[in-house]
């Protein structure tokens, strides 16, 4: 604190949000003899502008009252846009400072965060998890609210944490009375078992094609009429996906504390699944908004992303998922910012046929014309480059009465989810073993460069000519070629052979027919 004729100041350090990172704020609070006001500068929106009426009403709940003098609160950088509730606390906690409540140093060395209700209690906010991370890294420790304080904890355990409940408590704190204790990192128990594998009957290919994208990371569309099961199958990927590594669990756990989905501070061990609405925009999906939060994509990171009815979004919001599905980031601009924020996710699709959901039915003709024209239309919502850049395309046909009949009679389950993820935890130890001798452990094959594919999938004579032939015959682009010697070496995995031979090229291929049959038909 310094302290000059007829004025004070204090100064207080806290965290301003660009994208996923906690960039430092320096709260100043001034106190100057003059008309009495109390201004917060500092390119603020209208929550932070509002922190003054809520600081007020907090600190007379816990008993003190503002001079009647001239307060004045600069954020800074200036330039930096300031956004959210967050800022209450540490403004509240400089203004007790320059007005004597508390010691002028114990501040010293904190970053602050925190939302103030009108009775002096502190409300959880989003973000504490990146602060924390921001004050690690500033040598700091960290004031944060109650409901948060085992979110923070997950930081590190060298990282000083108070939470306390309400402004007097931090008081308390620092007067000696009453001294908070540090809070424990938590993990949220999933009650609920994930979806298994074994609840689905037939559809085999689907089980292999959903196999295969769990092994290597791959993008996945399932086309077939209502009730086919496409639905099912998606939301039982999650069931045979490898457990999350440390790295992972703190990359998902920044994103969804930016997003404010951690409950109680505790994060989770689960892989993310969204699946949102058809009816979602742009912004529901990418992110933005007025005060720009992480969409879809982002909450989905390093999980999976499921739309359902894929070819009823909205065509722009199709296409704004291109570029993220191949850099894993999506970069949200506005014209005095921009954010990045992570998109490392798998992206799971299903759709109908065509609209009536009927076209591939034996003996159904189609009200609209021909079943081939009515499939082409509906098809044809989805763009050439998405489609591109979808490695697996199957067609989930109806099950029979008789297979239903058959399961009801028998009722021998199917293959569980635990035995066919062993065989993907064995897929993604040979991808492990491999891409570290580049560097890179935690690489996919879907995320594997282009350049590293001669060294990694260099298909056998025989299936070289097979692609090429191929190639040539499906009108395959450059990226559909790389994804198919990406597909081929997922399925050598899976089989435990060194070399992509002719039969995984097959495979593989036989995943982009019905892409090039909706081209055609288009």
């Amino acid at each position: 604190m310094a302290a000059g004729a007829g004025w004070m100041a204090t100064h207080v350090s806290t965290v301003a949000f660009a994208g996923i990172e906690a960039r430092p704020v320096d709260v100043q609070v001034q106190i100057s003899s003059g008309a009495v006001a109390f201004a917060i500068v500092g390119l603020v929106d209208k929550a932070v502008a509002e922190s003054r009426e809520r600081v007020r009403a907090a600190l007379l709940a816990a008993g003190l009252a503002l001079p009647a003098k001239r307060i004045t609160v600069n954020l800074a950088p200036a330039d930096l846009p300031k956004e959210g509730s967050h800022y209450d606390l540490p403004i509240a906690l400089a203004v007790m400072a320059a007005i004597g409540a508390l010691p002028s140093d114990a501040l010293d060395g904190f970053t602050v965060l925190g939302e103030l209700s009108l009775d002096g209690s502190i409300r959880r906010v989003a973000g504490v998890l990146p602060a924390a991370m921001a004050a690690v890294a500033q040598g700091h420790g960290l004031i944060c609210p109650a409901a948060c304080g085992a979110e923070a904890a997950w930081a590190g355990e060298d990282l000083e944490i108070l939470a306390p409940e309400s402004l007097l408590r931090i008081a308390s704190h620092f007067q000696g009375t009453q001294v908070l204790s540090r809070p424990a990192a938590a993990m949220r128990q999933d009650e609920a078992a994930l979806p298994d594998l074994a609840d689905v009957r037939g559809q085999e290919l689907g089980r292999r094609a959903l196999e295969v994208a769990a092994s290597g990371g791959h993008n996945l569309l399932m086309s077939g009429p209502p009730g086919a099961g496409k639905s099912m199958l998606a939301q039982r990927l999650p069931s045979i996906l490898p457990p999350l590594s440390p790295r992972e669990l703190l990359d998902i756990s920044m994103v969804h504390s930016v997003a404010g989905l951690l409950e109680n501070g505790a994060l989770t061990d689960r892989r993310p699944f969204r699946a949102p609405h058809h009816s979602a925009s742009m912004a529901a999906l990418v992110g933005g908004g007025v005060n720009v939060r992480p969409g879809e994509i982002s909450l989905a990171h390093r999980g999976v992303l499921f739309l359902d009815e894929l070819p009823e979004f909205s065509p722009q919001a199709l296409d704004s998922l291109r570029q993220p599905l191949e850099s894993g980031e999506v970069m949200v601009a506005r014209a005095n910012h921009r954010v990045t924020y992570p998109a490392r996710f798998q992206l799971v699709a299903a759709m109908n046929p065509c609209r009536c959901g009927r076209g591939t039915e034996p003996g159904y003709a189609c009200r609209r014309g021909p079943n081939e024209r009515c499939m082409a239309q509906y098809q044809a919502r989805l763009s050439g480059p998405l489609l591109d850049r979808i490695d697996l395309v199957i067609e989930t046909p109806a099950v029979s009465a008789a297979d239903l009949m058959t399961a009801l009679a028998h009722a021998q389950p199917g293959e569980t989810s635990a035995e066919a993820r062993k065989r993907v935890l064995a897929a993604r130890a040979v991808q492990r073993r491999r891409f570290a001798a580049h560097g890179a452990p935690d690489m996919l094959n879907a995320t594997c460069p282009a350049a590293l594919l001669p060294d990694i999938a260099a298909p056998d004579a025989d299936g070289a000519r097979l692609l090429r032939a191929a190639a040539e015959n499906m009108r395959l682009s450059a990226r559909a070629w790389h994804r198919v010697l990406r597909v081929a070496r997922t399925l050598a995995d899976i089989a435990g052979e060194r070399q992509v031979g002719r039969a995984q090229i097959a495979e593989a291929l036989g995943y982009r027919m019905p892409v090039d049959k909706v081209s055609r038909a288009a």
